[in-house]
């Protein structure tokens, strides 16, 4: 066994505020080896965050922290701050969740790799930008000379966190603690950063204490597992045994949490509810009074028909056209081609012509807590339709109808007069669906409704779902990156790259046997093919 690194020791965090104290972490113990991936899983609000950034002396004054967290033998709750600054970034790295919040928007990508490297090892000028695109081209940034100069609204989602990545390794840390490092990213670039992870810690020797909610990911990449819930530690062991035979119940629910099955096939002689043909989506990237305007063409020529009661799942990256293809049938966006909905040619109509529609068309998106006004209270949000809609109703029959749809997705409907933030982020995604169905629509429009939950969470949106389409023959078109769950919930497959259908066909025999090599590709980073063997 390897010289422990990390040591963590009866640590316990308490949040003072004016209600009390807040037991966040509740004596957690566990200890880290040198080249070793811890996992540290659990679901939202277990303390795994709350004990990576303990470790890195990151909470705010009013966190009161005891135990130990002893690092290569020194005990960083008792080292002074000028120490610990030399130990932050030097010896210990982290990388956070949401690259596009870490990285300062008004700094250059190079400027910020720079900064550690000056603060830490002294480098300036031209050694320091030499260093810099070494790191980039490390990290699997192309044309590093070019980007260095970049800004971070410039990458991709992928190529911020391999920038987030950079800044972490540029002084070669013992210790790399990755929080959540591939929830917002796509499949296929999630499995590019799992695989440049193992590679940088194969060459550094450095540990990585890995956390997050995906049991997926970490049966793939971690050596010994860590599971929290409630702020304590309810079990640990090595990833393979730990799935084999977990003994607690709530590591067993975790594994379990994974959607299951498969969708029966609708009725193919259904009648048809939406149907779109050759529809084009484009955006104007520069107008020119004299000259050719330029055009980025989003969605390009796709075709659709969509059956009562059927659930069309649409799959591929981010920028493939999948929620811009989804928001222009509901004529969200600006789009040729033809679209009927009830055999009415809907892209014939303005504003006004469509309102009529739009209560039996949708939408349930992908951040319910951006897309509820945190200054109504819910019962406030899902009426709001109803008065736009059934302008005819009392307010006594529009809380009527309120407390039915809470009902409908399994919510108190006494909690009606609460406001978004005391809802948990499951609850907050089952409000934005009570909110579509007071309408009693025909068509719903989800996208991406489960990529931001928990897995066990997801589980039950799945079911809910299911449930209510069961119930009232609803129809879905369902946007994802995660086939885990499209697999679970729709009848039919189209897999979109660059805008344009490049795979169609029933989910089951997509799933089972995909003839693209793009399809595949998505398979195999989803880590739905047999399995890569873990660092």
């Amino acid at each position: 066994m390897s010289k422990a690194l990390l040591e963590i020791d009866n640590l316990c965090v308490d949040f003072q505020v004016p209600s009390g104290t807040v037991s966040a972490v509740r004596g957690v113990s566990f200890t880290i080896h040198e080249g070793e991936t811890l996992a540290l899983v659990g679901e939202s609000g277990s303390g795994k965050s709350v004990t990576s950034t303990a470790t890195m002396r990151l909470l705010p004054e009013l966190a009161k922290v005891t135990g130990a967290i002893r690092f290569d033998g020194e005990d960083l709750l008792k080292v002074t701050p000028k120490r610990m600054r030399r130990i932050r970034g030097n010896d210990i790295s982290m990388i956070f969740q949401e690259p596009m919040t870490s990285l300062n928007p008004l700094h250059r990508i190079g400027r910020q790799i720079a900064e550690v490297l000056g603060k830490h090892r002294g480098l300036k000028g031209s050694a320091a930008r030499s260093k810099v695109i070494e790191l980039l081209n490390q990290v699997g940034i192309p044309e590093p000379e070019r980007r260095i100069d970049s800004y971070p609204h410039e990458l991709s989602g992928g190529q911020r966190q391999r920038v987030m990545i950079a800044i972490a390794l540029a002084c070669e840390p013992k210790l790399l603690i990755a929080d959540e490092p591939t929830t917002a990213l796509d499949v296929t670039v999630q499995a590019q950063i799992l695989e440049l992870l193992k590679d940088l810690q194969q060459r550094y020797g450095m540990a990585i204490l890995f956390i997050t909610h995906d049991l997926t990911l970490v049966k793939h990449f971690a050596d010994r597992v860590c599971v929290m819930r409630y702020g304590e530690v309810v079990e640990t062991g090595e990833t393979q045994a730990l799935f084999t035979s977990p003994q607690h119940d709530y590591t067993k629910m975790l594994i379990d949490a994974e959607p299951q099955g498969t969708k029966a096939m609708g009725d193919a002689n259904a009648p048809v509810l939406l149907e779109a043909r050759d529809v084009h989506v484009r955006f104007a990237l520069k107008k020119r009074l004299f000259g050719k305007s330029e055009y980025f063409e989003a969605v390009r020529g796709i075709d659709l028909t969509v059956r009562r009661g059927q659930t069309i799942g649409i799959v591929g990256e981010s920028g493939s056209g999948k929620s811009t293809f989804g928001r222009a049938l509901l004529r969200l966006l600006d789009s040729s081609g033809d679209i009927t909905f009830e055999q009415v040619d809907i892209t014939q109509l303005d504003k006004n012509g469509m309102r009529p529609l739009r209560s039996k068309m949708q939408v349930v998106f992908q951040d319910p807590f951006g897309s509820l006004s945190p200054r109504l209270t819910v019962g406030e949000i899902i009426s709001e339709g109803l008065k736009v809609h059934h302008p005819e109703f009392t307010r006594r029959d529009r809380d009527a109808r309120v407390a039915e749809a809470l009902a409908e997705v399994s919510l108190d409907p006494a909690m009606r007069n609460r406001y978004p933030h005391e809802f948990s982020g499951g609850q907050r995604q089952r409000i934005a669906i009570a909110r579509a169905l007071v309408l009693k629509p025909e068509f719903l429009l989800l996208d991406e409704p489960t990529s931001a939950l928990d897995r066990s969470v997801q589980v039950t949106v799945i079911e809910l779902l299911r449930n209510l389409q069961r119930k009232y023959d609803l129809t879905y078109l369902f946007i994802s990156h995660d086939l885990s769950v499209v697999r679970a919930l729709a009848d039919t497959v189209l897999v979109m790259k660059e805008g344009q259908v490049v795979e169609r066909g029933i989910a089951a025999e997509i799933f089972a046997a995909p003839k693209e090599p793009y399809t595949r590709a998505l398979m195999k980073a989803a880590f739905l093919t047999s399995p890569v063997s873990a660092a």
